[in-house]
C-alpha cells in the first residue's frame, strides 16, 4: 500500500503528460504555466493570510474568548445548544485547528458519547472556517468588496450550529 502511495504523484504526472501528447499539447509548457498561475494565486492570498494568522493568535492568547463564552452561555441554553460548546462556536469561523483543539478538549472532558461531545463533533464537521475560506477565495478571485458574502457565510455557520444541536438532541438527547 505504501508503495502505491509513493507512486501516486509520478503516475499522475505521467498520466498528464500522456494526455497532453494525445491532445498534441506541449506538456512541459502546460505544467510550467500551471505552476506560474499557482504562484500568482499564492501571492494574491498571502497578504490576507499574513493578517489573519497573527490576529487569530492574539485572539486565542487574550481572555476575550472565555469572556464571550460566559456571556453567551444563557443564550446558548435557551437555544438548546450545550453551553460548553460556546468556545467551539466562537473559534470555528476563524480557525479549524483551534476549533478542533476546543472540540477535542470538550470530548475528552465530557466524553465522546455525551450529548456535548457528540454535538461538538457534529458542529465541527458541519461548519466551515469562514474567515479563512473567505480570505483565500475572495483574494484569489480578486474580490475587493465582499459585501454580503461574510454575513451570509456567518448565517450559514449559525444554521449549522443550531441544526447540529437540534439533530443531536433529537437523536441522543
Amino acid at each position: 500500500m505504501n508503495a502505491l502511495l509513493a507512486l501516486t504523484a509520478p503516475l499522475l504526472l505521467a498520466l498528464g503528460l500522456v494526455l497532453a501528447l494525445r491532445r498534441d499539447v506541449d506538456g512541459y509548457r502546460a505544467l510550467t504555466e500551471g505552476a506560474r498561475k499557482g504562484l500568482r494565486v499564492m501571492l494574491d492570498i498571502f497578504p490576507a493570510l499574513l493578517v489573519l494568522f497573527p490576529a487569530l493568535a492574539l485572539l486565542r492568547a487574550s481572555p476575550l474568548l472565555s469572556l464571550f463564552e460566559r456571556w453567551l452561555s444563557p443564550l446558548l441554553q435557551r437555544l438548546g445548544i450545550p453551553p460548553e460548546t460556546g468556545l467551539l462556536l466562537l473559534l470555528r469561523p476563524f480557525s479549524g485547528s483551534a476549533a478542533l483543539a476546543a472540540a477535542a478538549e470538550l470530548i475528552a472532558r465530557c466524553g465522546p458519547d455525551s450529548l456535548t461531545g457528540r454535538t461538538a463533533a457534529v458542529m465541527l464537521g458541519s461548519s466551515e472556517t469562514t474567515f479563512y475560506v473567505a480570505a483565500v477565495y475572495l483574494s484569489a478571485a480578486g474580490v475587493k468588496d465582499s459585501r454580503w458574502a461574510i454575513p451570509a457565510a456567518l448565517c450559514a455557520d449559525l444554521a449549522c450550529f443550531l441544526s447540529a444541536a437540534w439533530v443531536c438532541r433529537l437523536l441522543w438527547g
